[in-house]
């Protein structure tokens, strides 16, 4: 019987240290995306905005979509 408890609570111990290090390694925020951070930018044509690395950028304006870029900046001042 002492055997079975024996076995039972380091089975236990296992699971619950292999829970807390698969845990602890979801929490880690990812190597690559570290220091970055997302500027907001406008749609010259129709004022949405949007993350910087989703927009396409012409010149100096940005544009939410590929037809957006094509049509250009709005004629009207947003």
């Amino acid at each position: 019987m002492i055997r079975i408890l024996f076995w039972a609570a380091v089975i236990y111990v296992a699971f619950w240290l292999w829970r807390r290090y698969k845990l602890a390694g979801q929490r880690k925020a990812p190597a690559g995306k570290k220091g970055h951070t997302l500027t907001m930018v406008r749609c010259a044509h129709c004022g949405v905005h949007l993350p910087d690395d989703r927009a396409l950028k012409r010149g100096e304006h940005w544009f939410c979509s590929p037809a957006h870029l094509e049509q250009g900046p709005a004629g009207r001042a947003r």
